[in-house]
């Protein structure tokens, strides 16, 4: 699907701009340009997407089916089983979130999604068989939902809407008006696309510039973290590997697929395979373009309440893993 995004960012990064090939800098620029463009091109779709659901679907129906208590948790399982089949790395996952958060869905379960998605999804899932075999992949998996599911629910319980930002406030507070003008005049569809379409453009003029600047964090990372270096940290003699691994993750920027071939060097050098998956689970739930992203929907103090649990559950998922493999 996003072939043709990477032959355009090969051809400015090589072609137009004459940069050497496997150079730091070319690597950093290539990786600008195809997650920019991927990445703001997800945002149109998803945000225009939103915004058709939106102005037809019965948002509040959905929102009381997923808060209903009754449901035992369920909610967050849906949430965690979505993210698992939306193959988007965490910055990728943002739209997404913000999508559901204007919508209604409780904020918990947002986040049980936002956890999940960059974490499992059917590529990754793919190469974790190829790599680590049938067993593995299957406890993989299974923690990954389970860690997004746990997240959710402790984040549900601390009450955090208080913490968005005063921009999802407003976004929030628009949606609803539009939503009661469309349900009171029963407006064509071809009557509504101006009101979605103003919608896609004021929401992509308040999360563009964090998106960029997002990515070019994520291009410097991925371009300049010299091969090796984390590698002498995290031995399998270091009972702090876990908890070093996932904050040494955070500076790193990669999606799962992406990761992995990574991890699979780690463990045949040495490194414990819960500590790898710690590692790996850091850099694709815990980066600072992630963060940076955020930063647009989320407070400060929220984005740090978030980060913070996601970092406890990673380490006692690495842990567990060390125990039983």
């Amino acid at each position: 699907m996003f072939e043709w995004i990477q032959e355009m960012a090969d051809w400015l990064t090589y072609g137009i701009f004459s940069l050497e090939p496997e150079t730091r800098l070319a690597e950093a620029v290539n990786f600008f340009i195809y997650d920019s463009v991927k990445i703001l091109l997800l945002l149109v779709l998803v945000i225009s997407f939103m915004g058709v659901i939106n102005s037809y679907f019965p948002v509040d129906k959905v929102r009381n089916f997923l808060s209903r208590n009754k449901l035992y948790g369920l909610e967050f399982f849906m949430a965690s089983a979505f993210g698992v089949v939306t193959p988007f790395c965490s910055c990728s996952s943002v739209p997404l979130f913000i999508g559901f958060v204007r919508g209604g869905i409780p904020l918990g379960v947002t986040f049980a999604f936002l956890v999940t998605s960059p974490l499992v999804n059917e590529v990754a899932i793919g190469l974790f068989v190829g790599l680590f075999g049938l067993k593995m992949t299957i406890i993989y998996v299974s923690s990954g939902v389970i860690l997004g599911m746990t997240s959710g629910a402790i984040l549900s319980k601390l009450r955090l809407e208080r913490f968005l930002t005063p921009w999802v406030k407003e976004v929030l507070a628009q949606a609803a008006r539009e939503e009661e003008e469309f349900q009171a005049e029963q407006t064509p569809f071809l009557q509504r696309l101006p009101v979605i379409r103003n919608e896609v453009f004021k929401i992509l003029k308040g999360v563009v510039p964090y998106v960029l600047v997002g990515i070019a964090i994520g291009g410097f990372m991925h371009g300049y973290i010299p091969e090796g270096f984390f590698e002498k940290y995290l031995s399998k003699d270091n009972w702090l590997a876990v908890p070093l691994a996932t904050v040494l993750a955070v500076p790193m920027y990669s999606n799962a697929s992406g990761i992995l071939p990574v991890v699979q060097v780690l463990v045949h050098k040495g490194v414990s395979i819960g500590t790898a998956i710690a590692f790996m689970m850091g850099v694709v739930g815990l980066s600072l373009p992630e963060a940076m992203l955020l930063k647009k929907v989320m407070t400060l103090k929220l984005i740090g309440i978030f980060f913070s649990v996601v970092t406890v559950c990673i380490i006692l998922s690495g842990y567990i893993f060390n125990v039983l493999l």
